[in-house]
């Protein structure tokens, strides 16, 4: 699937009535500026990655979920452990076909970002980077990112494999930072 066919596909899962993306373009991993490029551009977790470079842990706020049969999509934002001061933004959308019950169950409760599930519970994973992308916030990534419409930022598409199955498809956008 082209970038912009699993984009569509990922935003299509909770519709809203006000756009989150004025626009949304694929870019080059190298055209990224820094701190982008090491957030964004590799092949880890990014809930490791946010808590490095914020250098605290992040708590997880699921804004809205569905689960039709065994999987299960929602909307999140990652924040500064015990602020309101937003890191990220994401879409999941989770086959739970290829996790153990207990894994299930913690993600549906909702109080763990998915990358700490997944390294707690030690399921043998693998993060492909699918694409990156240059964000023109909407007015819905406006409102709940709390930052300016039309304000640009970055994110990525990427599928995580759980046990050599392509369990988790994201699209994760970090709040902007320069």
């Amino acid at each position: 699937m082209n970038p912009q066919d699993e984009l569509d596909a990922l935003v299509k899962l909770f519709p809203n009535e006000q756009r989150l993306f004025e626009r949304a373009e694929h870019v080059s991993s190298a055209s990224l500026p820094e701190p982008y490029k090491s957030l964004l551009a590799h092949y880890h977790h990014m809930t490791v990655t946010m808590e490095e470079y914020h250098k605290t842990s992040v708590d997880v706020t699921v804004l809205d979920q569905r689960l039709d049969g065994n999987i299960y999509s929602r909307q999140i934002l990652l924040s500064k452990s015990g602020t309101d001061d937003v890191v990220q933004f994401g879409i999941v959308r989770f086959n739970f076909d290829y996790v153990t019950q207990a894994v299930k169950d913690e993600i549906l409760a909702g109080e763990i970002p998915l990358g700490r599930v997944l390294i707690n519970h030690n399921v043998l994973r693998h993060v492909d980077l699918g694409a990156v992308l240059r964000i023109t916030a909407g007015p819905g990534l406006s409102k709940v990112m709390k930052i300016e419409p039309g304000q640009v930022t970055y994110g990525r598409l990427a599928t995580i494999f759980c046990n050599q199955q392509p369990a988790i498809d994201l699209l994760e956008v970090s709040s902007p930072l320069l």
